[in-house]
């Protein structure tokens, strides 16, 4: 451990006088620790990473998988005489990234950088600024409230955290009472996710300035937690098989008592991306009772999809099922081909069987952060209309 934090003498590297050059138009990344000059991402989106490490043999950039707005990598870093390594990387696409540095094989957090829980750990992240829109900024606007809520599980005999978004005004209006949407993160993250990462309280405070959406309380819990009691540990990350169990009989009971909002399955949505994107679906489709609207973000269509016995027959009568489900919605990135393909042609399926499925492409993005928060601000403003 000493001589990784010997090789770790990983500092935000030179100040920024000393960086300057002629003709470099390079800004630290906002996602950069308050007074960190690197990394450093130009004006055509290339991306300056540096660290001093004058111990180490070897240092890379390994962005998080394959389907990262920076790239395949693993970037390999340059080292100067005084031991400190840097590396330009091709232009990356605009939204937030998931990275870490390899350091002599060890895998590290970039002490310049804040860092985000995903892959299931904490990891560096660079948020990259999109020049072509700003629905996800932080604005001079009304600004609703996150509030962490802690509640007893009776499913899994264990206490459990949820992350509750409360619409501007929420406190002054004491009469007032407001549909719910269950957002859900994807594997490896945690309900941490969406407003982390995904800015998905600045997408709904904006929408709502815009008069854009209805006013809304949105819940994020933990859909990679739900073991049942007495389930052995295993070698996956997920534990989660009572997960549905624990929104329908726990998470459900406990946010219409603790908050103004309008119980009924007409003021109630579900929606995730990835592996929440499979959790909303098998949860909204299971449970028509409790919800009408439901969105999927990524997720992968439903394999053999058959109208009349696919989930319980829920769509073996077309008619009945598209008044009792208002939105039915799939999305995905241009650039996640086996996403965007199989959702694409779930919902020509559906189309055809009479069922009223949305389709949504966002163009050139992947499996990543900005076609998550596209979706959402598409999917948000469908919600919850007479």
């Amino acid at each position: 451990m000493k001589r990784l934090l010997m090789l770790l003498a990983l500092s935000a590297g030179t100040c920024s006088l000393c960086w300057a050059q002629a003709g470099d138009d390079s800004r630290p990344a906002p996602s950069n620790l308050p007074g960190a000059e690197f990394p450093r991402i130009h004006s055509d989106l290339r991306i300056t990473f540096r660290a001093s490490a004058p111990g180490a043999q070897s240092v890379q950039v390994i962005p998080g998988g394959n389907d990262n707005g920076l790239g395949k990598g693993p970037y390999e870093m340059v080292r100067d005489e005084k031991g400190v390594w840097t590396v330009t990387t091709p232009p990356a696409i605009p939204g937030f990234h998931y990275y870490w540095l390899r350091v002599d094989g060890f895998a590290s957090n970039d002490p310049s950088s804040r860092t985000f829980f995903g892959w299931s750990k904490e990891c560096s992240g660079i948020e990259v600024p999109d020049k072509t829109q700003d629905f996800y900024d932080v604005k001079d606007v009304p600004h609703g409230e996150l509030r962490v809520r802690w509640y007893y599980s009776r499913v899994t005999a264990s206490w459990r955290r949820a992350i509750v978004y409360t619409p501007p005004n929420y406190d002054r209006g004491s009469d007032t009472r407001y549909p719910v949407l269950y957002l859900q993160h994807g594997m490896g993250e945690s309900e941490r996710g969406w407003t982390e990462q995904g800015r998905a309280n600045f997408i709904l405070d904006n929408l709502l300035a815009d008069k854009k959406a209805q006013p809304m309380v949105i819940v994020m819990e933990n859909g990679m937690n739900a073991a049942k009691p007495g389930t052995p540990p295993t070698a996956t990350h997920r534990q989660n098989e009572a997960f549905e169990e624990v929104v329908v009989n726990d998470l459900i009971p406990m946010i219409d008592a603790a908050y103004r909002t309008i119980p009924d399955k007409e003021h109630r949505a579900i929606a995730g991306l990835s592996m929440g994107a499979g959790q909303a679906v098998q949860i909204g489709l299971s449970h028509t009772d409790r919800f009408s609207y439901i969105g999927s973000f990524s997720g992968i269509g439903i394999r053999n999809f058959d109208p009349k016995t696919s989930y319980g027959g829920v769509f073996s009568d077309p008619a009945a099922f598209n008044r009792n489900v208002r939105v039915l919605w799939f999305g995905a990135g241009t650039a996640e081909a086996s996403w965007a393909t199989s959702g694409k042609v779930l919902v020509e399926a559906m189309n055809k069987a009479g069922i009223e499925a949305v389709w949504f492409e966002v163009p050139g993005t992947s499996h990543e952060w900005q076609t998550w928060r596209v979706c959402l601000h598409n999917f948000a403003p469908r919600l919850f209309r007479k």
